[in-house]
Formats: C-alpha cells, structure tokens, sequence
C-alpha cells in the first residue's frame, strides 16, 4: 500500500513575514524592535548642593568688629600703659598709647590713675583662629557688662578708705650744754619771738661782759652800789631783765639762755639789734 505523502510546512514562515511584508506601495524591510521594555535610561547628574552665601555688608562688619580697637578703657588699679597696649595689641605699642592720652595721663607716663579712660589705636593686626571667633560672636551687651565691671571695680578700689601715713614725729633738736649750745638754743627762741641778732653778734658782746662764764658777776659799778648788780653773760641787771624776759625762758637772770634772749630783746628795743651794741649798753 503506497505510503501516504506528508505535507511539509515551510520554515519559518512567521519569522519570514517579520523580515519582510508586501504592501501596496512596495517590499519595505522590517527590523523588530529588541528588549525595549528591559531598557533603563541614564540618571540625570545629580545638582550640586547650594553653598551659603555670606552678603558682602555682613562680612564687612564682622571682619570690622573683629579687627577695630575698643574706642575706650577704663583703667583699673595696677594696670601700666604697656600691659593695656598688649591686651589691645596696640599698634605702636604703649608709646603710641601714650601719645593719643598724653592730656589725661599726663607728663609721667608710668604714673596713670584707676578710673581714667584712655582712646585707643588700631590693632596691629587682626585676631586669628578662636580670637576671631570669639570676638565675632561677642555680643555688645557682654561688652558693655565686662567695661561696666571694670568701672565698678575701679569705683571700689577708689572709694576703698587708704591708710594716710602717719606724719613724722618732729625730731627734738638738743642743745650742747656750753656757750656754743645756749648761744644757738637763744637764737631759735628769739627767731621764734620775732628778735633779730646774729650769732657773731652775741658771741662777741658776751666774750666783752663775761669771758663766757653765766655766773659773772658786777659789783663794783655804779649799778651795784645802787644794789643792782650785773649779772650773767650779758650782764643785765635785774630790772631790765624782768622788763624784757622773753616767754619760755627761765626766770632766773643767772640762767644762760634766759639772760641772752632778755639782753637781745632788750638790745633789739634800744639799739636795732644786739649786733649794733659795740661797748657798754
């Protein structure tokens, strides 16, 4: 019995139909389309972070704040010229301090008084790393609080009651115990009492009456017949020596000190002083 004849299909036939179609208008080659679903577009770069912007006026016055000199500062007790210059970083240093308050310093400038307040200078030159921060971030008010402080503690170093030294006792001047002493203690008694005369002048009058010596004695003369002797070392008698004793002294005629200020005084009423007596008065 014939075996019976198989119909083959021709190969591919789909895959031929995607690789070429017949239209009105002519053969056209069709490519088909691969993967579009597993295809993944390229990322958009990613934006660059915003960086902060610092306005122009902003850095000015912090820049400003950090490098200007405080206008003033008070001085506190203890405090010299040269430590406030290096505190400030003063250019020029306490010199150029000085020169800008040499009105309220004054001529010594290692003298300056707690309390005053000096105008600075510039800086020499900007603080850097944490002093810069520090004094950017320093508020007026703590500022003002720590000048304020300055001036409180100066108030009370000032008001604080000082000590006043006592004053000296006066040194008691002594007197040699001859007629260089007396004729010196007389002299300072009289100069006290307003009664000219020199020391050349009662040293040459008492060499005339008594040698020097205090209890010389007259009693030959017209005074000691009438019973008033001179007595001393400037010879005076009595009545003349009461009229003429000069406060202070002694009362007694004999006594060295009292007789020369009596004789002076009385020379000084008479003559003009004891140094215009040349002889017998």
């Amino acid at each position: 019995m014939p075996a019976q004849g198989k119909h083959r299909r021709s190969p591919s036939t789909s895959l031929r139909r995607g690789l070429a179609a017949v239209t009105a208008g002519g053969a056209v080659l069709a490519l088909p389309v691969i993967g579009a679903t597993s295809a993944f577009a390229a990322p958009a770069p990613a934006a660059a972070p915003p960086q902060a912007v610092v306005p122009a006026s902003v850095s000015a016055q912090v820049n400003s704040a950090v490098q200007a000199a405080p206008a003033q500062h008070s001085v506190a007790a203890g405090e010299t010229l040269s430590k406030i210059a290096r505190e400030y970083s003063v250019s020029g240093g306490w010199e150029k301090l000085y020169e800008g308050n040499r009105k309220i310093v004054g001529e010594n400038p290692d003298l300056i008084h707690p309390g005053i307040k000096l105008t600075l200078g510039t800086k020499a030159e900007a603080p850097s790393g944490d002093k810069a921060g520090k004094a950017a971030k320093a508020s007026p008010s703590a500022a003002r609080g720590a000048e304020a402080d300055r001036a409180d503690r100066s108030e009370r170093i000032n008001a604080a009651p000082v000590a006043k030294a006592a004053p000296a006792a006066e040194k008691a001047v002594t007197y040699t115990n001859d007629l260089d002493g007396w004729i010196k203690e007389s002299l300072a008694v009289m100069a006290e009492q307003g009664i000219p005369g020199t020391y050349e002048g009662i040293h040459r009058n008492i060499m005339r009456e008594s040698s020097g010596n205090p209890a010389a004695i007259n009693n030959w003369d017209s005074n000691a017949v009438k019973g008033t002797p001179s007595k001393g070392l400037l010879q005076v008698i009595d009545p003349t020596f009461q009229a003429y004793h000069v406060p202070g002294t002694s009362t007694d005629s004999y006594d060295p000190v009292a007789n020369i200020t009596a004789a002076c005084n009385y020379a000084a009423d008479r003559y003009g002083s004891i140094d215009n007596v040349f002889g017998a008065y």
